[in-house]
């Protein structure tokens, strides 16, 4: 969830059956059963619609969750998801799927319990905790914003008949994929969708995660698409190393990918993922081949530095070229796709772009990528400049500072 709809929450003042507010409080000195109101909470949301737990908004004179408390550091550090969520899911059968947001807003920190309602099985409570936690309960959450024991018949009924929504729904997908399986071997074009998936887990993945820029920002999205899909093409060895080949070979690359980048990237399930600590961009190798790279520039002019970004594309480019034939996809068809959001009123050296997204998107094999980078980096800028309306005689010097730009 973005910034934006995690300031939203906390400020919007009214519990519900998807929202509770808590005073500030440190986890770590907690009681037990101070804890367990927190699991009662968490299960009961779980076990509805889901929701949030906002801490550190206490109430009003009125009773009203509009004093904005915030939380110091302490207290912040204390509700480590990690640590919270193998403590709470010892309560619980089977665990919650659940993440803790930690944002600042207005100056002010606060911890937010996001909790995703069940996708096969309710949760059922597993232990006894006083008075706040009963042994084979399950809990729901109100429309008057109490999370309780579902002791009334219909209320049973209704998370029987989700549970069993959900399974039906989990059958269908698998039938679903069974019958892709089939099919791709025969359709180039049926893996458009699996790659769409994959770049929009990415997304949300990278923005929950980013640090967000107080000035002005523009987020930056490039991918490299294959031709068909198979999620497990390479090994996450072999992705590895076809970088650090690429890397070796004197391919300057620091605009996207430093050697810091590199030496810290990490492998996921599905890729070789490099977020680097100030989370302003995330660049990923996926083993189906997908190159995937997220970034956000920031700027309180709103100006973009011509010369950054034609450095940045095209050792972007050249990099590339040499990682897909490293891989031995020289032959192979690639898809480039090039998009910006949030450009409208943004200028490059003084030259105004007027439209609100930027879009790019051409096919080039592997092997044209890595013999001419300097061509398709030309064409990549040239439709990109364009969006920003400059002057055909600047476009004119492009290929000059693409060589340059190769040359260091």
């Amino acid at each position: 969830m973005d910034h934006g709809a995690l300031e939203e929450l906390v400020k919007r003042g009214v519990e519900s059956e998807v929202l509770d507010y808590k005073s500030a409080m440190n986890w770590n000195l907690m009681s037990r059963p101070a804890r367990a109101k927190i699991i009662r909470h968490c299960l009961a949301m779980a076990n509805t619609k889901g929701g949030s737990v906002v801490i550190g908004v206490g109430e009003d004179q009125s009773g009203h969750p509009s004093d904005y408390q915030g939380l110091s550091d302490e207290e912040v550090h204390s509700f480590d998801p990690s640590t919270v969520g193998a403590f709470i899911n010892r309560y619980v059968d089977p665990p919650i799927d659940f993440t803790i947001e930690r944002p600042e807003i207005d100056g002010k920190r606060y911890a937010i319990f996001m909790i995703r309602p069940f996708k096969h099985l309710p949760h059922v409570c597993s232990q006894n905790v006083d008075n706040e936690l009963q042994q084979g309960a399950f809990y729901i959450r109100t429309p008057d914003a109490s999370s309780r024991i579902a002791y009334r018949a219909i209320e049973m009924q209704s998370i029987i008949q989700r549970a069993l929504r959900n399974q039906r729904e989990a059958l269908g997908r698998m039938l679903r994929g069974i019958l892709y399986e089939t099919r791709t071997a025969n359709d180039p074009a049926a893996g458009a969708g699996e790659f769409a998936a994959v770049m929009e887990t990415a997304r949300l993945f990278f923005n929950r995660r980013r640090q967000m820029p107080e000035q002005p920002s523009i987020q930056a999205e490039f991918a490299v698409i294959p031709q068909s899909f198979d999620a497990e093409r390479f090994t996450l060895t072999e992705i590895r190393n076809a970088v650090e080949r690429v890397w070796n070979t004197g391919n300057t690359a620091e605009d996207f990918l430093s050697a810091g980048d590199i030496s810290e990237a990490y492998f996921t399930n599905v890729a070789l993922r490099s977020l680097p600590e100030e989370r302003q961009k995330m660049c990923q190798f996926f083993k189906s081949g997908l190159f995937h790279f997220l970034c956000t520039f920031s700027d309180g002019e709103r100006n973009l530095n011509m010369e950054q970004i034609v450095n940045f594309s095209a050792r972007m480019t050249a990099f590339l070229g040499g990682y897909y034939t490293e891989l031995g996809l020289a032959d192979n068809l690639l898809t480039l796709e090039l998009s910006c959001s949030g450009t409208e009123e943004w200028t490059l050296d003084g030259f105004r772009c007027h439209i609100p997204e930027i879009k790019v998107s051409f096919q080039r094999s592997a092997a044209d990528l890595a013999a001419a980078p300097e061509k398709h980096t030309l064409k990549l800028l040239t439709e990109f400049f364009e969006r920003f309306n400059v002057p055909a005689e600047l476009l004119q010097k492009l290929p000059a500072q693409i060589s340059r730009a190769l040359e260091v």
